[in-house]
């Protein structure tokens, strides 16, 4: 979007939400004009940030969400754009005052979308609005058959299995009696499933809709991030394929394995294509990890795994899906299965590509299909044959985040990518017969009146030998305005996940050029545990989280102090978040007086009540292979918990500042605040931001301002003396 136009919807947003505008930029006028160019938050969080987005069947247009926030309001605002394929004439589709999101193309001029829980249409230039439903129920998600004759709603529904329902005569009570686990997932309260509603679409509207898993006490999509994408139609408008974890309680908690059906809408029908039809699940000891369990090692291929996002192949003969292989497992590689309809065949056709499968949509043949994996620390575009025959087409220092097609034809794609130096915009990418040699042309500019105006740091990546010997690549960031002659501090940057890549991201939190711009350099290492290497690296870290990950972060810093002239090794920190929290929290007792101070974010501290705390015990199961409290561990979880970082706080010597949100039941608050205690117990000089109204992350604008104020007060105390 160009600059007046992208000036134009943010000032329409906020006057017409009341919104005010963010510090340091003058949204609403005639330009955007920062204090300085360099990045502040208040920059960071002026930025529009696009979301989803989809070509109209024709390829001639594209309409795409847009996320504002204001962080004198504290809000946020989703509106809808909409640009010609070549991004010209992008405008502005809704302008109340209300968020409209989740736009999808019913036709070549009709577009459905979601507005305060009720599914609209208007047509291509924002006129004609509908109100489509009436629900009692807000819709969160919808698909239209491909007839357009009925719709898929996603609704939640009340659920009552893990935690009961109080006494009528009660109604005031906030007491919860839980009668099993998984009564809280990710930062709520489970008390609703979300279902697949099945709507007739007629002249007046949609109907309410008939709940198609009824009775059933599972949820589809599956929680905390599954959306409409886990759900897809048949070309032929009889079938519904729906993703589904069918378990509840303590086999939810201990289980990744969700699989895909088939809901035939004429017979009422529901087949598991993932299973066989007398599918019997061997026994499972909760308390250890499934890895040499039976259900990991039986016969034949059951689909044991994590089985996500149908798509149907344009001629109906196939369905597609991302599947891991291992129960219990949540960073399996990610494969793309293939199932023949008429056969129950399966096949995978990315074996060759030792990495996973991100995102992917059908060639109109049905014979190719295009997908995004990442490979040495960036996301590309890949395409790939029935015969698991795979081509790279694109390549450069990005990350795609999303790929569909622009148009029916299938001659280009439709592509959402970011860098380390962009937030995402929208590519079109016209794929080529040679390798890695396909067009990408940019053709959104949402932030290019803020970009113009910044100075940005450089990033590039050296290899760095470990201390096995293998080679590991690192990102360095260094500041803008940068002079080779000085010295800077420097910040470790330690990965979660565990096992998520340090590729092209750009996050709107650990930002790397919001670091750089503070004048710091930035080493952000591949170590081992992370995809892009091939599976050994990635698997290397389960059960071994103190290991040669931890020697390959100190071999990163290290090498960066001893060869990169610019680093000033009398003034280096360490920071991260989740696992790289926890890589913090470890670093503290063993970092041989490296580092000056420390930041961790939501890091695991005590990994015997990490065991038993955390909402999804499939994953301490797996990462530390047992119960704390079994005699008979494995050699690698005695190793793990016997370097829990809580018991070496009598080495801890270094400042360190520990931040969490209340609302994180991935890894609960009383990590952070078990942390800090014990530094400040040792006498050591201690801070917790404690954020009691967010989750895994911090999500409101003036959270996020906060966060980014504290998280550098706290590095130029220590690092800038």
């Amino acid at each position: 979007m160009n600059k007046n136009i992208s000036v134009a919807i943010t000032a329409a947003l906020l006057m017409g939400s009341g919104m005010a505008q963010a510090q340091d930029v003058n949204i609403g006028k005639s330009n955007i004009t920062l204090s300085s160019d360099l990045m502040t938050p208040e920059a960071l969080w002026a930025m529009g940030r696009i979301g989803s987005a989809q070509a109209s069947p024709n390829g001639q247009k594209i309409v795409y969400q847009v996320g504002y926030y204001s962080v004198k309001e504290n809000k946020g605002h989703q509106v809808l754009c909409i640009m010609d394929a070549d991004g010209k004439n992008a405008r502005q589709l809704t302008t109340s005052a209300k968020s409209e999101s989740d736009a999808a193309w019913l036709d070549d001029n009709t577009i459905a979308f979601l507005s305060e829980g009720q599914l609209w249409t208007m047509d291509a230039n924002g006129g004609s609005r509908k109100q489509l439903s009436h629900s009692k129920i807000d819709i969160e998600g919808f698909r239209f058959s491909p007839d357009r004759s009925r719709v898929v709603l996603i609704k939640s529904i009340p659920y009552y299995g893990t935690i009961s329902k109080n006494p009528s005569d009660l109604s005031k009570a906030s007491g919860m009696l839980i009668t099993d686990m998984n009564y809280r997932h990710w930062d709520h309260y489970v008390k609703t499933n979300t279902h697949p509603f099945l709507a007739n679409v007629q002249a007046s509207g949609i109907d309410e809709g008939i709940d198609i898993m009824e009775g059933e006490p599972y949820e589809s999509p599956v929680a905390p991030f599954g959306g409409i994408e886990q759900i897809d139609w048949s070309k032929d408008s009889k079938t519904i394929a729906y993703t589904s974890r069918k378990r509840e309680g303590v086999q939810y908690a201990i289980s990744t394995d969700t699989d895909i059906y088939l809901y035939n809408i004429e017979t009422g029908k529901t087949t598991n294509i993932c299973k066989p039809a007398d599918y019997q699940e061997p026994a499972v000891d909760a308390t250890k990890s499934m890895r040499n369990q039976a259900v990991n090692h039986q016969e034949g291929d059951m689909n044991v795994g994590y089985d996500v996002n149908p798509k149907f192949s344009p001629d109906g003969r196939y369905i597609a899906w991302q599947s891991m292989a291992h129960n219990g497992y949540e960073s399996d590689r990610n494969r793309l299965c293939i199932y023949e309809l008429s056969t129950g065949k399966k096949s995978y056709v990315t074996e060759s590509f030792d990495s996973n499968v991100d995102d992917y949509t059908w060639a109109p043949d049905s014979k190719q299909l295009y997908f995004i994996g990442c490979w040495h620390a960036v996301i590309n575009v890949y395409q790939t044959n029935l015969k698991g025959e795979v081509k790279q087409l694109t390549d450069g220092q990005h990350n795609y985040v999303g790929i569909s097609l622009l148009g029916k034809d299938g001659k280009k794609l439709l592509g959402l990518r970011q860098s380390m130096s962009q937030a995402t915009e929208l590519y079109a990418v016209t794929p080529s017969k040679k390798e890695k040699d396909s067009k990408q042309e940019q053709i959104s500019f949402e932030n290019k009146a803020i970009y113009d105006q910044l100075a940005l740091g450089e990033v590039h990546d050296r290899w760095v030998k470990t201390t096995d010997g293998k080679d590991m690549q690192v990102w360095i960031i260094t500041p803008p305005h940068f002079d080779p002659n000085k010295k800077y501090p420097t910040l470790l940057y330690c990965e979660g996940g565990p096992q998520s890549p340090v590729s092209q991201f750009w996050s709107f939190r650990w930002n790397f050029q919001m670091m750089a711009a503070h004048g710091y350099v930035v080493v952000a290492p591949n170590r081992r545990g992370l995809p892009g290497y091939g599976s050994e690296w990635n698997e290397e870290i389960s059960s071994d989280w103190t290991g040669q990950c931890m020697k390959d972060y100190l071999s990163a810093i290290d090498d960066a102090a001893a060869n990169l002239p610019f680093v000033d090794k009398d003034r280096l920190g360490a920071v991260g978040a989740s696992f790289g929290g926890f890589s913090v929290y470890y670093l503290a007792g063993h970092h041989d007086k490296r580092f000056k101070c420390f930041i961790a974010h939501d890091g695991a501290f005590n990994l015997e009540s990490m065991y038993t705390d955390t909402e999804e015990a499939w994953f301490s199961n797996w990462e530390y292979d047992d119960a704390y409290w079994n005699k008979d561990q494995t050699a690698a979880a005695k190793r793990t918990y016997a370097n829990s970082p809580h018991l070496d706080v009598d080495k801890w010597d270094t400042p360190i500042l520990c931040i969490h949100g209340e609302k994180d039941y991935r890894i609960n608050a009383t990590q952070g605040m078990g942390a800090f205690n014990a530094a400040r117990l040792r006498g050591i000089p201690a801070e917790l931001l404690l954020f009691p109204d967010e989750n895994h992350w911090v999500l409101k604008p003036q959270n996020g301002v906060l966060w980014q104020r504290t998280f550098f007060n706290w590095l130029d105390r220590w690092l800038k003396k």
